[in-house]
């Protein structure tokens, strides 16, 4: 073998073991990735159906039921809410009226099967797009409520 060939052949040998390794990288790193939904993007059905993602907001008052590990939950971004279920022990900070953000898959029916719930760590926390989420449904909510007043005297109609 001539050494031209001897060096286009580690060349070639070498592009494709490079492009062999790009390749396992990126779908190490497509099947591990994981997006962020609020409630209302989840309502408006911008959720995949049967692929993990995170969910987060805050968990409904009142909403929380236990049956042994099985555990059933709201969660709201204030302005819609999505149910979830999850079957394990909850951390210890996780309480209704908290925030919340929970790793899982929806359902056809709409329910989200949790398969990982994690409550925020102190007072001050929150992932960026929860506390945008939750921002923005404050707005909506400021925006439908002031929409109900009237000029005369202040009243609700």
């Amino acid at each position: 073998m001539k050494p031209r060939s001897k060096r286009l052949f580690w060349i070639v040998g070498g592009i494709a073991g490079l492009a062999l390794v790009v390749g396992l990288v990126l779908n190490a790193f497509r099947s591990n990735l994981v997006f962020f939904f609020t409630p209302s993007q989840i309502a408006d059905k911008e959720a995949p159906v049967g692929r993990a993602f995170r969910v987060g907001g805050m968990v409904v008052n009142g909403s929380l039921q236990r049956h042994g590990t099985d555990v059933h939950f709201v969660v709201t971004d204030t302005v819609k809410t999505v149910p979830v279920r999850y079957t394990g022990i909850l951390p210890d900070l996780f309480k209704e009226g908290k925030g919340v953000v929970a790793e899982g898959q929806l359902d056809a029916a709409g329910e989200f099967h949790a398969s990982q719930v994690l409550a925020k760590h102190d007072e001050n926390y929150m992932p960026p797009e929860a506390a945008e989420a939750l921002k923005k449904g404050r707005a909506v909510n400021d925006r439908l409520s002031k929409s109900l007043v009237t000029d005369n005297g202040g009243r609700a109609q």
